[in-house]
């Protein structure tokens, strides 16, 4: 076997010869790597974690209220860039090209959307928030032909691609390009980590602080309730954070997203990954980690230029291992939220719910193209007539996981608002008009054909055939 020292020596000279990509990013992946080799994954001493005191995790709701002055409001607001991550493909969801132009109510794209909030902030203050977009290789060429359409809008929407790593082949380290593997199978972008490097080496950062933004709101595109918020801008510039992780209190779905823990003095993020198996069913209790990260950041630009020019965020890796055409390879990826720890006075804010609404599966898309939600100005706002502040749990089985045969199933989307659960197995179609209300659980067997009729109002309900209607 080769031993680690070699193995670098290998990947340097096989990377070197791969055109495809630039110096940053041969030199960012030979650096990934031997991170990784050299084992300085961090463990955790789970004594040693403490929970963050109020200081550390502000509450939301004690944050001080915007200037009434809208002058004072514009100022705040030319500090700031939105980011949103657009490297993500539709493919979970039966779609192809980048996930953020799926439809997501009214004909409208989760990129039309942030469009829409971030035009009527510009218009209604006078400011000019430009909208940066990170894509990857994979959604880059879509990307740019789609924002054409935006051409008239008064937002400059500006986009940069995050790094291009090669996958390695896990016997022997070699990059899989190097084997032959010349298309995009041999390729993976690292995380979204990698958009503090990816924001210096594209030249947006320095431009950006040469127009004097001063922070960066990094958000997931599929995350609807990620918009922009004074109250948040407002605290930071006034307390001079440096990163700021928006968190929001843990529900039993959340039971694996990464929490905010102190630990020797900082504030860290803590993964399901970092914990010893003996404590994994401590960490998913909605008990003692009572939080967890939303990925809406906030971050002070002049703090990433020193931190990315210095070589600093050293964020934990996470292995990812693939097989591509029987060969196993491993990705090596780093997370945004991981970043905290390396900046100065970082803070956690919990936020309400309503700004953690992701889409990732059909089920979501139920939830926001229903009664439960209306959309203003391209803002996403929950319906007050909803008593609980919970939303329903929604199950849909595989037949409704793409996009396309969901909308095929549903006549008009049901109305929900006094629904608590709803679970649908097998070849179920809706009519228009249905309301659902409370548990509702609609099972039938395979080679059945259940359409629920138009109208009905289904309460309570058990139905594992026409004869339960």
């Amino acid at each position: 076997m080769a031993t680690d020292t070699e193995k670098i020596s290998q990947l340097k000279s096989a990377v070197a010869n791969l055109n495809q990509i630039s110096e940053s990013e041969k030199t960012g992946f030979v650096n990934l790597v031997s991170r990784y080799l050299s084992g300085e994954a961090q463990h955790v001493e789970w004594s040693k974690i403490q929970t963050p005191t109020d200081e550390v995790v502000v509450p939301y709701d004690t944050l001080e209220s915007t200037p009434e002055d809208p002058e004072e409001t514009k100022i705040l607001l030319d500090k700031l860039v939105v980011l949103k991550l657009n490297g993500g493909l539709g493919t979970t969801m039966g779609c192809t090209g980048p996930k953020s132009v799926i439809e997501v109510r009214n004909g409208l794209t989760f990129l039309d959307l942030i469009v829409i909030q971030i035009e009527s902030l510009n218009k209604k203050y006078g400011c000019s928030v430009p909208l940066l977009l990170m894509n990857s290789f994979n959604t880059h060429d879509d990307t740019q032909k789609i924002i054409e359409k935006y051409s008239n809008s008064n937002i400059e929407i500006h986009t940069f691609n995050q790094s291009q790593y090669p996958r390695l082949v896990a016997d022997d380290f070699v990059p899989l390009p190097s084997k032959g593997h010349t298309d995009k199978d041999g390729w993976y972008p690292p995380g979204h980590g990698d958009v503090f490097p990816s924001l210096k080496n594209s030249g947006k950062l320095d431009a950006l602080l040469s127009q004097g933004k001063e922070y960066v709101f990094v958000a997931n595109s599929d995350n609807l309730g990620a918009v922009v918020d004074l109250k948040i801008l407002n605290h930071l510039i006034r307390n001079k954070n440096e990163y700021c992780m928006e968190v929001t209190p843990k529900t039993l779905a959340d039971v694996k997203g990464g929490t905010l823990i102190s630990y020797e003095g900082k504030v860290q993020l803590l993964e399901i990954a970092q914990v010893p198996d003996q404590h994994v069913n401590e960490f998913k209790s909605i008990e003692k980690f009572k939080i967890f990260n939303t990925n809406n950041l906030w971050v002070n630009l002049k703090a990433i230029k020193r931190l990315v020019e210095a070589d600093a965020l050293k964020m934990e890796i996470i292995p990812n291992p693939k097989e591509v055409d029987g060969v196993k390879v491993l990705q090596l990826e780093t997370a945004a939220g991981a970043a905290i720890r390396f900046f100065d006075h970082a803070i956690g804010i919990n936020v309400p719910r309503s700004r953690f609404l992701p889409v990732k599966a059909s089920s979501d898309l139920l939830l926001v193209q229903s009664d439960l939600y209306t959309v203003v100005d391209g803002f996403v706002i929950r319906n007050p007539a909803r008593a609980n502040p919970a939303n329903p749990s929604i199950e849909l089985g595989p037949e409704f996981k793409k996009v396309a045969s969901f909308l095929s199933r549903f006549k008009s989307i049901p109305s929900i608002i006094e629904l608590d659960s709803l679970k649908v197995a097998g070849d179920v179609w809706f009519g228009a008009n249905v309301t659902l209300k409370g548990k509702v659980s609609i099972a039938v067997k395979s080679g059945v054909k259940l359409e629920i009729p138009e109208g009905v109002v289904l309460e309570n309900k058990e139905i594992n055939g026409p004869e339960d209607l």
